[in-house]
This record gives structure tokens, C-alpha cells and sequence, in this order.
């Protein structure tokens, strides 16, 4: 393994700051499985090694502090998503998962050469969708590798996974058309993951708006600090989280984005995140929709 002061003196993989470790119990009670659909496990740092093309480098985060947060802020279930720092070995992220006491899913990487035993033996670890990052990457472009994720998504399909990106939607003004067809469901993080300044009348928006209301487009309410070109609470970000429900309430999902790796602004507090979502999703009702039925619908949890 390389060391951690090489590691924390390569510019290309910088060390970021560590979570908040005293997440606060926030006002907005959350429903009884309510699900946190984004988070990810890093470490320890000296048990497993990072991907060497990775552009960041995370203090640990493991699975006892990320359990505390939820304890604290009131979520019962869980989806583990695999971080770009560990490529395509997903070793730690079904680790967490096999040693969550809290029903979890997870999310995986893999390229077209896994095969289908291994793609098996991820389903019955409880991953169901896989993961496409087109933007924490070292050279990231504006064209999305369509043929080989469609070939890979076929093959899943049978299993009923979804496939995940991580993408700056408004890279893609025909992103309803880019995805008429695609063989199953898709998920966009960070709200399609805008770059600032935010606007529900920009047409690239307006596009991921079409797409999430054909039904088979699932948009995650995670990392408003990533879009807002404010801090805490990110006011910028209400509209657009409002014109996402609007158009497609059974579409939208939540997730804390635990630990907040690579932020520009300052580390949030989980049970502040937790709040936004009575300005987000003003009605108890759809509230509760986003937070438990949606995620059971697209994960398969127990309804």
C-alpha cells in the first residue's frame, strides 16, 4: 500500500475533510423506515487500499459512525454505494453491508468484463443497481459511454437492478432522448447533479424533468452543498427540489450523501440535511412517499 504521507502529498489525490462525528438530532422527525438511499463506507484506510487513479483520498469512515447518524436522526434503512476511491473492487462496500444490523442494498461498480456468476453474487449480497461515475474521474468528458452501460444493463435487467450515474445533467441537452429505450431504470444523484447557478427554466433541466416524468428515471435528493453556490441551508436548491417533486414525486428518492467527501464548503451537519426536507417536500404525505415507499419500490425492500 502507499503510504499515507505520500498519499496526502499527491495534489491528484488530496485528502478532504473528515464528517461532522457529532451529527445532532434534527427537528423534522423522520417516518419509521425512512431510508437513506446514498452513503458510502471508506476504510480503514490501513486494511484496504485506494484505487491509484482516484482524485481524492477520505479520512476513514466506517460503519459504526455512519450507524450512530442514523440512529440520531431517525432512519431505519440503508443503501451503500460504491465510492470511486476503491474502482471496481467492491470489498468494503459488501462488507458494510453484510455487518449492518439496518436492512441495506447496495449500489456497485463493475466493467463489461464481470461476469455472470459474480453478478450473481452480488444480487445475493443485496446490491441492485450499478453505478456509472462520469465525474470524479481524472480526464472527465461530456460523452457517456452509452453502448457498453446498455450492454451491461441488459444483463442485469433479469435481476430487476437499476442502473446509477453520477453526472452533470446539464453536460447532456438531450438527455430525454440520450435515454429513450434504455433497458431499465435509471437514477441520477445530487438532483442531476447542476452545475451552479441554478435555474428550473434552463432547458438541460427541463430535459431531465421530461425524462423523470416517462417513469423509468429516479432522481436522488443528495448533495445540495455539491449544486447550491451557497452554504447551509442552500437556498438555491429549494426550487429545484420542488419542480423535481412537482413533476414526479413517486421518482425521487433521498440520501444524507455520508461522509461528504470532496466538499468545497463546509461539512454539514446530517440532522441539518434532515431539516432541509420540510422546505424541500413541504407535505407530510409526499414526504413520506420519497423517504420509505420510493426507496422500497426501487431497492425491493418489505413494503
Amino acid at each position: 500500500m502507499v503510504s499515507s504521507k505520500a498519499r496526502s502529498s499527491d495534489p491528484a489525490a488530496p485528502y478532504c475533510e473528515p464528517f461532522d462525528p457529532h451529527p445532532r438530532k434534527p427537528r423534522l422527525a423522520l417516518p419509521p423506515l425512512t431510508c437513506d438511499c446514498h452513503a458510502h463506507i471508506c476504510g480503514p484506510e490501513s486494511a484496504y487500499a485506494y484505487a491509484p487513479e482516484r482524485i481524492y483520498t477520505p479520512p476513514d469512515a466506517l460503519l459504526p459512525d455512519y450507524l450512530h447518524m442514523l440512529a440520531t436522526v431517525g432512519v431505519g434503512r440503508c443503501v451503500f454505494v460504491q465510492p470511486s476511491i476503491y474502482g471496481r473492487d467492491n470489498t468494503v462496500m459488501l462488507g458494510a453491508m453484510r455487518e449492518s444490523p439496518l436492512p441495506c442494498r447496495g449500489v456497485a461498480v463493475v466493467d463489461e468484463t464481470v461476469s455472470d456468476g459474480e453478478i450473481e453474487r452480488l444480487h445475493a449480497a443485496g446490491v441492485r443497481g450499478l453505478r456509472f461515475n462520469l465525474v470524479d474521474v481524472r480526464d472527465p468528458t461530456g460523452t457517456v459511454p452509452l453502448a457498453a452501460i446498455e450492454s451491461l444493463a441488459r444483463r442485469v435487467k433479469p435481476l430487476g437492478w437499476h442502473v446509477e450515474f453520477l453526472a452533470h445533467v446539464d453536460r447532456y441537452p438531450d438527455l430525454d432522448a440520450l435515454f429513450s429505450g434504455f433497458p431499465v431504470d435509471i437514477v441520477f444523484g445530487h438532483m442531476g447533479y447542476m452545475r451552479p447557478p441554478l435555474a428550473v427554466d434552463a432547458e438541460r433541466f427541463q430535459a431531465l424533468l421530461r425524462l423523470v416524468r416517462r417513469g423509468h428515471c429516479w432522481v436522488k435528493f443528495t448533495g445540495p452543498s455539491r449544486i447550491s453556490v451557497d452554504e447551509m441551508p442552500y437556498p438555491d436548491v429549494v426550487a429545484i427540489a420542488r419542480a423535481l417533486v412537482e413533476a414526479a414525486p413517486d421518482r425521487m428518492i433521498w440520501g444524507s450523501d455520508w461522509p461528504h467527501v470532496k466538499l468545497s464548503k463546509a461539512i454539514p451537519n446530517d440532522g441539518d440535511l434532515v431539516d432541509l426536507l420540510a422546505d424541500w417536500i413541504p407535505d407530510a404525505t409526499v414526504r413520506r412517499q420519497v423517504l420509505v415507499d420510493n426507496p422500497a419500490a426501487l431497492y425491493g425492500f418489505p413494503v
